[in-house]
């Protein structure tokens, strides 16, 4: 018996189901979801062209347009990538904007080859709208916030708290100067809809109360949503309080011997360095002006010394000559500041295992 088309949409995130996405790659790529593939019903310009005939000719001539463009040996390339993602993906479904008229036609085509596959009621419009939704009503559940200096490893408790939610891993984006990776950031939506699906499984989980990493609104290009951000500022903050070293130690670790070694594996060892080395320059070159134009060239000559010292021989050690006056002198001032407006929220302090049990508990 042929499945039935999905009104679902809550076990479809939480059960990471595949998904079919019969629109256009220009929309595809403004924003998805986490678990969706691209197989467009037609191309961006076959798409623009049905889309002026319609506005002119109303639905019949744009349909009439639609099989005269997608006929032949297109439409049976098409036709085939539907049937292998078909076959490969059991248990998927298909969807379009709205769940219409390019959802119905590809599922007339599938079926015509023999192929009963159920789509999306309401389509990405009704699956956007839901994960919104989610958002909004996480936003209105308890939660705390962990803060603490550069270094303190909150991104690595909220990952590791059964209850944590990693929005810096949702964007891609650590939040800083050095903070982009070497994949590209996520857009906005794509941000919002790996968050979103991030709190659905947490919830399925049985998550009431929600722990956020201390952010300001903007995370490299994306935004954190407005909703979200208006909570994390009332709710109450417990503040990581680790030496100075440790957080040093943690900055090398993911700053400099994370992102040479994920640079060169995606670029090669020549062009990896290069990459790397233009990554750390362009994290300095970032906050030049708040560190003023002397201090700055003084702490990129100490940058550079230590990149040439690790590519030599292998050498961490010379990268505590810039990340160290960098953490004294500008980030730690800076975060004592933005922490003095939360004074009132503090509810706990401790070093990182200590706030990770407290937190644990919520």
């Amino acid at each position: 018996m042929p499945r039935q088309n999905c009104e679902d949409f809550r076990q479809l995130f939480v059960n990471d189901t595949p998904l079919m996405d019969m629109r256009a790659p220009v929309e595809f790529v403004q924003g998805a979801f986490p678990t969706s593939t691209n197989h467009p019903l037609m191309e961006d310009e076959e798409r623009k062209a049905v889309g002026t005939c319609y506005k002119a000719h109303g639905q019949d001539a744009a349909i009439a347009l639609g099989h005269q463009l997608i006929n032949g040996d297109i439409k049976a390339a098409r036709l085939a990538q539907w049937k292998a993602f078909a076959e490969a993906n059991p248990n998927g479904y298909l969807y379009c904007f709205r769940g219409g008229l390019r959802s119905r036609i590809t599922q007339q085509w599938l079926k015509e080859a023999g192929i009963d596959y159920p789509m999306v009621v309401g389509g990405y419009k009704a699956l956007r709208r839901f994960l919104i939704d989610t958002i909004d009503t996480v936003a209105q559940q308890p939660m705390t916030i962990v803060g603490g200096n550069t270094g303190s490893g909150k991104t690595i408790m909220v990952n590791e708290l059964a209850n944590g939610i990693d929005l810096e891993g949702a964007a891609n984006h650590r939040g800083s100067s050095f903070g982009r990776y070497v994949t590209a950031q996520r857009t906005q939506i794509d941000f919002e809809n790996v968050l979103a699906v991030e709190m659905l499984k947490k919830q399925a989980q049985g998550c009431t109360h929600f722990v956020f990493e201390d952010e300001g609104r903007a995370i490299g290009s994306t935004s954190v949503p407005l909703s979200i951000n208006a909570a994390m500022g009332n709710a109450d903050v417990a503040i990581v309080d680790d030496p100075l070293d440790v957080r040093i130690d943690r900055l090398i670790d993911d700053y400099v011997v994370r992102m040479q070694r994920d640079y060169i594996a995606l670029n090669g060892e020549q062009q990896g360095w290069e990459l790397f080395t233009e990554y750390l320059e362009r994290g300095m070159f970032g906050i030049r002006k708040r560190l003023g134009m002397k201090r700055y060239e003084e702490l990129l000559v100490a940058q550079q010394q230590a990149i040439a010292n690790q590519k030599s021989n292998g050498s961490l050690t010379e990268h505590d000559n810039w990340l160290r006056p960098l953490l004294i002198e500008y980030y730690d001032p800076m975060y004592t500041y933005q922490l003095s407006k939360k004074a009132d929220r503090i509810v706990f302090r401790g070093n990182y295992q200590e706030v990770k049990s407290w937190l644990a508990d919520k």
